[in-house]
């Protein structure tokens, strides 16, 4: 049957499905209330049926006389709805309805409620939207109502959501059932990374749901959760919103730094805009667009980091740059969507969306605002969607064009300084200016063409919903990685101060000739099949099967420079006469040739097969206990910014040169001079290298590279419990394959370790130094999910619910970045010991609650409370003598690999201070009747309503000499906070 049909697959649908029983061979049909759209289906022999392909939204359904329901469905799920005669009970409806005002008529409607899934997740709706406390307008901001999510606003006011032990990198978010993964940077979708910004208009956004886990096989390039939303549409009446919303300085407490310093920064927040949705032709064409801008001037903060003990050392120039700053952002977002139906069997849509924004970025932590960047961000997305569909099938044909880049770059040009501690040169105290690297223009672009198919009307055993197909897509993948109008130097703090010559500096090298943009036009395929069996009232199974493919080229055709492989073949110059740089690598356990690339030797990867299993069990087959559970793998993919670093490091090239100083010796080469204050000069530096490869950084990655991927697994229960709906879930995860970076250098003998110090100024002869890329870190997670969910009813005039995670999570490195994939404290990957995730808290409780009040108030809550989330990293030195081998959590410096949570640092209500994130906000909003149609609104948000202090950096005294400190970690009491200090917030706004 599959092979019979031809189809290319987007997939991921953010469409609703409704199936169930009612008479034998009868039409039932399905009318949006809203836009008088309808579907129809026939039922079977003996009655089943199911409707695909449903925009959620309020329908009436009937399957004859009698039958009649009004029901509301919701995004991305599927539904039972028995429609028998009026005396007999509709099994799995649920008495209560909600009422839906329609152009001033009121319609009762029951919310369906999806039980009968294996997917582990949610519902965020619109009335959980308009109602939670809202500290800003990115619509994933309620993601993390849900079990297993955590959605952050980190203090340079950069949002992001992750689940579990991995990266937002990870996630995949879909609307209008369109991935809009970045294939480029970090953030899990195009605009996210490092950005103030929203990926979406929130006023175009109708719903979403939240899958963490054991989704279906139509779900692709994600390991993590998938977030598929439903945008708004335009219906059979004109409606409108025009809102506004304002804080500033006075409007807000002082953070921690600002009372240290006993100075407020100036500071404002402000968001507004519209959508405006109507009828083109009632009943068949509709419009709707939306549009959302954003201007913030946000307070930060600049702290030292590492080694505390060292911070007074600094000089006081660097000094002078730590404290309060502020960092100034603004964006426009607009969506725009016309739909139109020709016949009751067809829908076709047109939307795109439009995202600009500009912001200075990069200051704040251990970075001054001499490091600041001017960022341009810019995410465009159009989309042609034809559906389809007849009594026993549906079809979705879509077309899809992107264009999303990221463009930071240095505010000034120069030279700039990073102090480092002296016995650990992978710890930056402070940085105090902008590297190379600060340079970068990254995007993706190209068209995709897709096709959903799905068959409604199979029996055997029970009854079938199958979904199938294949999806193509061609992206131009573009990243530069550096520019050539900045160097940063090193200086060496020690325990006595902070040397006046730098030990190192790394500038960028163009090379004549050549581009310093590489470039890969990119080649995804997939393939899917998804049967949703339900075999009776009480068994339901989910299997599906999916398989991606992909090339980048600029990855599989990389050929490694000539003059590379002749030096990694050259004689060692450290090395006894006859020993070769590759024999030395050999030595240390590194088989150069793993790395070496000629061109055809690299194949893309065909094995990425990935079974999604489900079940779900109705014990008494009421929709009231339902047990479920799943396994499932999924891949994610390797970001083209990892990728491309064999090309970029090769074409501008970042030297780095070490200069002979006290704290940081090094021995006389080409990379190592004896220090010239004439070398404060770019052009200089370049000449010193000019027609040379000294000092080049060799960045190789590895021949057989392969997909992240993640395997993941579930069992849980969801009871109705009268109004509550309640669910308990146990979820392991298991993530592979991701992409790290190690130093490749090793000395003569083989070795990595020589009296505590790296083998770091020991690269290729000729060049610098070898940086590999293997395919090695993993997560491992563990969590407890626990729900309970009021929906609202205008019978009850409120909701509440409250979502609790325990997490226990571990990774192989000692990042407290996520999303960063090098690792140089341990001599490979491979040696890392587990260790605590980081920004995962062990113990987390999110809970909302909404309620209308009297004379036209609603007022809304969230309470969120975290405990600590551990602290990442090295303390050198930790022993003496250094071990010389990595074992465990001590490398062969004599490093101790820690992950430590600190004390918490306050209480809710009762107990001890062990929470390291408190906050609770309330929201009020007041109604006016303007006149007819024509209403107005006052809406106050106070955010962290009690100013507690959820503090993000660290001070480390970690120990020595074998033992540890009393407290090792605790949090910085001037450093910077996470969310806001306690802010109020105004909204006016009219709709009608």
């Amino acid at each position: 049957m599959a092979s019979s049909v031809p189809a290319i697959s987007w997939a991921q649908s953010s469409d609703a499905t409704i199936r169930g029983q009612a008479a034998a061979n009868v039409d039932v049909v399905a009318k949006n209330t809203a836009t008088g759209a309808s579907r129809r289906t026939h039922t079977d022999k003996d009655g089943s049926y199911a409707l695909v392909g449903l925009p959620p939204g309020t329908y009436q359904v009937d399957a004859g006389p009698g039958t009649e329901r009004t029901v509301t469905v919701t995004v991305a799920s599927t539904f039972t709805l028995n429609l028998a005669a009026p005396a007999a009970a509709a099994a799995g409806t649920p008495a209560e309805a909600n009422a839906q005002n329609l152009g001033g008529v009121t319609v009762s409607a029951t919310t369906l409620q999806e039980v009968k899934t294996s997917e582990v997740g949610q519902l965020v709706s619109l009335r959980q939207i308009e109602t939670t406390p809202a500290a800003s307008r990115n619509f994933l901001e309620f993601a993390d109502s849900v079990p297993g999510m955590v959605f952050t606003r980190d203090a340079n006011g950069n949002t992001s959501l992750r689940s579990g032990a991995q990266a937002s990198s990870n996630i995949n978010v879909y609307i209008d059932g369109v991935g809009q993964k970045n294939y480029v940077l970090p953030g899990g979708v195009t605009g996210q990374n490092n950005s103030q910004g929203n990926p979406f208009p929130q006023l175009a956004v109708a719903e979403y749901k939240v899958i963490t886990s054991n989704y279906k096989a139509e779900y692709d390039q994600l390991s993590s959760a998938a977030i598929t939303a439903e945008t708004k549409s335009g219906t059979n009446e004109f409606h409108g919103d025009v809102f506004g919303s304002f804080t500033n300085t006075a409007m807000r407490a002082e953070t921690p730094a600002e009372q240290a310093d006993n100075k407020k920064v100036v500071s404002k927040e402000k968001d507004y805009g519209f959508d405006f949705g109507g009828p083109l032709l009632k009943d068949k064409a509709h419009f709707f667009i939306a549009y959302e801008g954003k201007e913030f001037n946000s307070p930060i903060t600049v702290t030292p980091a590492g080694n505390a003990e060292l911070w007074p050392q600094l000089p006081q120039s660097a000094k002078d740059g730590i404290g309060p700053a502020n960092l100034p952002f603004k964006e426009n977002n607009w969506f725009g969507k016309v739909d139109w139906e020709p016949t009751d069997r067809d829908r076709i849509e047109v939307s795109g969306k439009y995202r600009d924004e500009t912001a200075i970025s990069g200051v704040g932590g251990a970075s001054t605002a001499n490091s600041a960047l001017n960022t341009r961000n810019t995410d465009k997305r159009f989309d042609l969607r034809w559906d389809h569909s007849t009594d026993s099938w549906f079809n979705r044909l879509q077309a899809t064009y992107e264009d999303a880049m990221y463009n930071p770059t240095p505010i000034t040009t120069g030279f700039g300084a990073a102090y480092v501690d002296s016995t650990n040169q992978n710890s930056t105290l402070l940085t105090d200016g902008s590297s190379p690297l600060s340079y970068q223009n990254k995007g993706q672009k190209g068209p995709a063409i897709s096709d959903d198919f799905t068959l409604n009307d199979v029996q055997w055993h029970g009854d079938h919903v199958i979904k199938m197909g294949v999806k193509f897509k061609s992206v131009k993948l573009t990243a530069q990685d550096a520019g050539d109008t900045n160097a940063l130097y090193s200086y060496a703090v020690t325990p006595t101060g902070t040397e006046s010559i730098p030990y190192q500096v790394q500038f960028g090298l163009p090379t004549p000739g050549t581009s310093p943009v590489a470039t890969s036009r990119d080649k995804q395929f997939g393939t899917y099949i998804q049967d949703d069996w339900q075999v009776d009232d009480h068994w339901t199974f989910n299997l599906g099967v999916r398989w991606d493919y992909e090339e980048t080229p600029s990855y599989l055709n990389y050929v490694t420079p000539a003059d590379v492989i002749a030096g990694i073949n050259s004689q060692d110059p450290n090395a006894p006469a006859g020993q070769t740089y590759a024999q030395s690598l050999a030595k240390g356990g590194v088989n150069i040739n793993d790395y070496i690339s000629t061109g055809n030797n690299r194949s893309a990867k065909k094995n990425e097969i990935q079974p999604r299993l489900g079940f779900s069990n109705d014990l008494f087959g009421d929709e009231k206990h339902v047990i479920f559970g799943g396994w499932g793998r999924s891949y994610d993919r390797n970001l083209y910014e990892s990728l491309q670093v064999e090309e970029t490091k090769s074409t501008l090239s970042q030297p780095t040169l070490n200069f002979n100083t006290q704290a940081e010796p090094c021995i006389a080469s080409a990379t190592c001079l004896t220090w010239n204050p004439a070398y404060l000069s770019i052009p200089a530096l370049q000449a010193l290298v000019a027609g040379t490869k000294a000092g080049q950084e060799v960045d190789m990655i590895n021949n057989n590279l392969k997909a992240p991927y993640s395997d993941q697994m579930s069992i849980g229960m969801r009871n109705q419990i009268g109004d509550w709906n309640t669910s308990v879930t146990f979820v392991n995860i298991k993530s592979h394959d991701g992409v790290v970076y190690t130093l490749g250098n090793r000395r003569p003998d083989g070795s990595f370790w020589a009296d505590g110090s790296q083998p770091w100024g020991l690269g290729i002869p000729g060049f610098g130094n070898l940086i590999i890329g293997n395919s090695g870190l993993q997560t491992k997670t563990n969590q407890l999910l626990l729900s309970a969910e009021k929906p609202y009813t205008v019978d009850s005039h409120w909701s509440a619910s409250f979502a609790y995670t325990y997490t226990n999570a571990v990774q192989n490195n000692d990042n407290n970045d996520p999303t960063d994939q090098y690792a140089f404290d341990y001599e490979k990957i491979g040696n890392y010991p587990y260790s605590a995730a980081p920004g995962v808290s062990k113990h987390r409780l999110v809970a909302t609650g909404s309620m209308d009040g009297p004379w036209g108030f609603v007022f809304g809550s969230k309470l969120t409370l975290a405990t600590p989330v551990p602290d990442l990293g090295v303390a050198c030195p930790y022993v003496t003598p250094p071990p010389g081998v990595d074992s465990g959590f001590v490398n062969g410096g004599g490093c101790l690999n820690f992950a430590i949570r600190p004390p918490g640092e306050g209480r809710f209500l009762i107990g001890g201070k062990v929470f390291g994130y408190r906050d609770i906000d309330f929201q009020a909003t007041k109604n006016f009747k303007i006149y007819g149609n024509l209403n107005a609104y006052v809406r106050i948000d106070l955010l962290n309503a009690f100013n507690w202090n959820n503090y993000v950096d660290y001070i480390e005294t970690i120990g020595t000499n074998g033992a540890v400190n009393k407290r090792q970690v605790i949090y910085n009491p001037t450093g910077d906070i996470t969310g806001y200090p306690r802010t109020l917030k105004v909204t006016a706004g009219i709709n009608f």
